[in-house]
């Protein structure tokens, strides 16, 4: 960001919070880098539910994010973070390119982008995808699974929270044919997602157990937190899509990512615009 969009930017929140009477005297900012910088704000707690809704269309006009984060908050020690997988640690919806390999791309990416936006139950929306993908080679698959465009800021993301001491899940709705991938590659403490089931090298149609929907990541993000010994309180989860709400509103820091408007709206706290790697700067304290 060039410093003159940074302090016109700068200026458009100042009016805001001068509006509102949130300001502190003296200079509220302190730079932390050329992306980030954090501005000291006073508001009642009556106020808060109000000043995220500002704030949030104020990010939006302007293409910034600007997380509104209380003292409290800041003050815990973030010890678990969970993930979504598909359009969140990874730029694309595996659904969607198994879908394209067999010729049904589009009606596949209708579905996916309907139930992500929370228009369709996401346990129905599932079972008829996969049922389209009944025959696909899973040669397909291995191709697909070695050319996974990771989400911008994801490495940085990820080996930032391991050394400051994190436990780390990626809890998807995807296949985990790919979420285990990215677990050992990117040494992920615990991965939980949907069995695709394979038989003689073709895709049956047909997922193994139970769907992993918006209720079971919030039954996995319970249950490590109560195997690791951490509180929920101290937990992070980030996803993008209706059916991540559940474990955004359920961890300590649920953050929206890239997220549908639906999952902005709703969610605590949302980056837009920024990497993965900006999730650094919420946890930090």
């Amino acid at each position: 960001m060039q410093p003159m969009v940074l302090e016109s930017n700068q200026i458009r929140v100042v009016e805001l919070c001068a509006s509102r009477a949130w300001l502190i005297a003296g200079n509220p900012f302190t730079t932390i880098d050329q992306r980030c910088t954090l501005i000291e704000i006073q508001i009642a707690n009556s106020e808060v539910a109000n000043a995220r809704v500002l704030l949030k269309d104020l990010a939006q006009q302007l293409s910034v994010d600007l997380v509104l984060i209380s003292v409290s908050e800041q003050a815990i020690e973030r010890k678990l973070a969970v993930f979504d997988m598909d359009s969140t640690l990874i730029e694309v919806e595996v659904i969607d390119e198994l879908a394209k390999r067999a010729g049904i791309g589009e009606q596949v990416m209708a579905i996916t982008a309907a139930a992500m936006r929370g228009e369709l139950d996401f346990n129905e929306s599932f079972t008829k995808r996969l049922g389209l993908l009944k025959g696909l080679s899973s040669e397909v698959l291995d191709d697909i699974c070695v050319n996974l465009p990771m989400m911008q800021g994801m490495e940085v993301m990820i080996k930032g929270l391991q050394q400051r001491g994190y436990k780390t899940a990626i809890l998807s709705g995807g296949f985990s044919y790919f979420a285990d991938h990215l677990k050992a590659k990117y040494k992920f403490d615990y991965a939980y997602s949907n069995a695709l089931q394979v038989i003689d090298g073709k895709v049956t149609g047909e997922v193994v157990g139970e769907i992993v929907n918006g209720e079971r990541k919030v039954a996995y993000l319970t249950q490590i937190a109560e195997k690791e010994g951490i509180s929920l309180e101290q937990s992070v989860a980030v996803g993008d899509g209706a059916n991540d709400l559940p474990m955004l509103a359920t961890a300590g820091l649920g953050v929206a990512f890239h997220a549908k408007p639906l999952v902005v709206e709703q969610a605590t706290h949302s980056v837009s615009t920024l990497g993965l790697d900006g999730l650094l700067y919420l946890v930090d304290n």
